[in-house]
């Protein structure tokens, strides 16, 4: 299955898990399970959103007809011939003096 919740699949894992949950919250088992649930369908809720605004930035954007090389979609200020600059030199290494 390759999920993270992959173990759910075995009887046995299940029924394990249940005892740990009776185990551990006995009476309150019903208001747990009830308040991770709405817990979960938040963060559901939530990525849906996230989703959402990815996608309308992305239908959003304007989108380029230009089909030539890929240096033409380089902005501006990265156009400038190579002979503007100037080559970056790291200094010379020099050990301590020797006491």
């Amino acid at each position: 299955m390759g999920s993270v919740f992959a173990f759910l699949d075995n009887p046995a894992m299940l029924l394990i898990l249940g005892a740990a949950a009776v185990l551990l919250f006995g009476e309150r088992l019903p208001e747990v399970a009830r308040n991770f649930g709405r817990g979960f369908m938040e963060f559901k809720k939530g990525v849906h959103g996230i989703q959402q605004e990815i996608r309308g930035a992305i239908e959003s954007a304007p989108v380029s007809t230009d089909n030539s090389s890929t240096a033409s979609s380089r902005p501006a200020h990265c156009e400038a011939n190579a002979e503007d600059h100037e080559e970056a030199t790291a200094p010379k290494f020099e050990p301590p003096p020797s006491a």
